[in-house]
């Protein structure tokens, strides 16, 4: 018959102390001789006892658990993002416990709230608006939230949404670019700072954007949307998408309208997703740093757990990466 693992009774009566110093040793509450504590470090070793971690939460009230809320997890965006904090939260000795709320604002709440009760702080993306998030600051555990608040106290990572999308604009106009469009995302509070960044390049050239909002930021919906965009009475000579599986839904559907891209139109998008440059042709985007935004997120998450004071907004800079999907126009 097997034996059954060994008990803290056991570690205790093999080093010959209470039951209450050897829970107070292995969970970090305080310290003890040394003496004592080499004969507790001989006796676990010895009977190869292993702590329960639910009982250890239980009895410090930490779980040692980081919940990260994303909104889709099949965009490869919010897999680079939990790759940086997973890997931060490793080293630290914590666990990720991830949810995905599907782009789905009305489920965000509760799933928050319920994931709020088995973790020690969390990471959240949101798209709900401001104005309906003050729920959020009174959930009584750590956050750090993606994304610019104006009003909520509440620590914040983001992106350079704004200069990225200046960057992009900025290209396509040095190429040559007359008529260019942007497939957006409305829904996103990104997308209003995509939006402005456009619109700060091309008002400064006197060139006007025409705007096309999507209803979700997939490739399925950039294929959707692509006839509209190009087989209107004016057709744009570039598209700047909201990001990256737009832009490539887009460029197949474009494809098969019989356009050569980026013959006939340049496609750009947001996020540099592995996927884009494989493609053909690939494509050109704006680097959002998804990986160090998680990697950052999470420091500062651990920072805010930890209690030390922590910059009310850290913004990660943006990277233009080019490839064969632009082209100068003559």
């Amino acid at each position: 018959m097997k034996s059954s693992a060994p008990t803290i009774r056991d570690v205790a009566a093999a080093a010959q102390v209470s039951t209450a110093t050897v829970s107070k040793y292995i969970n970090g509450a305080q310290r003890f001789s040394p003496k004592v504590e080499a004969a507790l470090d001989v006796a676990i070793a010895n009977l190869g006892y292993k702590s329960n971690p639910l009982a250890k939460s239980m009895i410090t009230g930490r779980t040692n658990t980081i919940g990260l809320s994303v909104l889709d997890i099949t965009n490869p965006h919010f897999s680079s993002i939990l790759k940086g904090a997973n890997r931060v939260a490793h080293d630290h000795e914590f666990s990720v416990l991830l949810v995905d709320t599907e782009e789905t604002p009305s489920r965000e709440r509760r799933t928050l709230e319920e994931l709020s009760r088995r973790v020690d702080g969390m990471i959240v993306f949101s798209r709900l608006r401001e104005k309906d998030m003050g729920w959020m600051a009174d959930i009584d555990k750590p956050l750090v939230f993606f994304g610019s608040l104006n009003e909520l106290p509440i620590p914040t990572v983001a992106s350079d949404d704004h200069g990225g999308a200046f960057m992009l604009a900025q290209h396509l106009r040095m190429l040559g670019h007359k008529r260019i469009a942007y497939l957006g995302f409305s829904k996103s509070r990104r997308d209003e700072e995509r939006l402005g960044g456009i619109y700060e390049c091309l008002n400064a050239a006197g060139m006007e954007l025409a705007v096309f909002d999507g209803e979700a930021p997939s490739s399925a919906e950039g294929e959707r949307m692509c006839s509209s965009i190009v087989l209107g009475a004016s057709r744009p000579d570039a598209v700047i998408c909201y990001n990256d599986l737009m832009a490539l839904g887009f460029m197949k559907e474009a494809a098969n309208l019989g356009l050569s891209i980026p013959r006939d139109l340049s496609v750009v998008g947001f996020d540099n997703i592995p996927y884009g440059k494989y493609v053909s042709p690939a494509l050109t985007t704006v680097d959002l740093q998804s990986e160090r935004m998680g990697a950052t997120a999470m420091t500062k998450l651990l920072a805010v757990i930890r209690g030390e004071p922590v910059e009310k907004l850290t913004k990660v800079a943006p990277q233009l990466v080019l490839r064969a999907s632009t082209l100068a126009r003559s």
